[in-house]
């Protein structure tokens, strides 16, 4: 009796997460079918693909960035998959830099008092400077190059990773530490067992955080300067007065984030801390 009992709640609690699951998907795809009418009506009252063109004339431009132009004599094909990977290189490459700068700043910050005085205010400072700075900056010094995105994205995104590592370092509990000496942990074993899995989430806190800002600044820096990639796309058609083309990129973008959102990093996220979820329901 007893398990016909908890089967049956089993099965009413997994019939209530398939429900709101449903519910979920159901008012995501209503959202967005919403927008594209919207989008549609307000395009049809404009009535100029200049100003603002309609959902099916954005479509027919991403089918030419994906498989070119025919009536083009000079298709090649797509440009798509050559100036997205320039962008992703960029972004990735930069994120790397700004990994690299912020980890082991935040590490002093968090573990030195003098470190955390001395190097706060520049932190916090750099982390307050808007992209739009660091993209022009860049652009004064570089010039038109593959150096000057990947640099602006670093130095966009190490403020960001320095401060939560130092958040992260600084929350460590004191008495796991003390625990751990009296059991004779060494300081290498302390580090590995005690210090970073509890920094682990305000890094990956800050690595989501940033990560959504370099793409957003490796974009604003391909806009100024850049010969690939998909701001400068952005850009090479705003010039040429080819709005839907400017609004095909852009979609493309956005979707592309969301995809790494919604499929990526949540499931990193999911994966590296599960133990968090363990330690709920214990």
């Amino acid at each position: 009796m007893a398990g016909v009992l908890v089967d049956s709640a089993e099965a009413s609690a997994l019939g209530t997460a398939a429900g709101l699951r449903r519910r979920r998907y159901l008012a995501l795809a209503t959202g967005w079918v919403g927008f594209v009418a919207i989008w549609w009506l307000l395009s049809v009252w404009v009535n100029s693909d200049a100003r603002l063109p309609s959902p099916g004339r954005v479509w027919d431009e991403v089918w030419i960035i994906f498989n070119g132009d025919p009536t083009n004599s000079r298709n090649d094909g797509g440009i798509f998959w050559n100036n997205f990977l320039a962008s992703v290189i960029r972004v990735l490459l930069g994120f790397v830099v700004g990994v690299a700068m912020g980890t082991p700043l935040g590490f002093l910050m968090g573990r030195n008092r003098y470190w955390r005085s001395f190097l706060k205010s520049p932190v916090m400072i750099a982390g307050s400077i808007p992209g739009l700075t660091y993209a022009v900056m860049v652009l004064v010094v570089f010039g038109i190059s593959f150096v000057g995105p990947v640099l602006a994205i670093g130095l966009i995104s190490m403020p960001y990773i320095a401060i939560n590592v130092a958040e992260g370092v600084g929350g460590v509990d004191k008495g796991l530490l003390n625990m751990s000496r009296s059991f004779g942990r060494s300081e290498k074993q302390m580090f590995r067992d005690v210090v970073v899995p509890s920094v682990l989430p305000f890094i990956f806190a800050g690595v989501r955080l940033s990560f959504s800002l370099a793409w957003k600044v490796g974009q604003l820096t391909e806009v100024f300067g850049a010969s690939q990639g998909i701001g400068f796309q952005i850009r090479r058609n705003f010039q040429l007065f080819n709005m839907p083309a400017v609004i095909a990129w852009i979609g493309l973008f956005i979707i592309f984030m969301l995809v790494l959102e919604r499929f990526v990093l949540v499931r990193i996220e999911r994966k590296l801390f599960r133990w968090r979820q363990w330690e709920r329901e214990g």
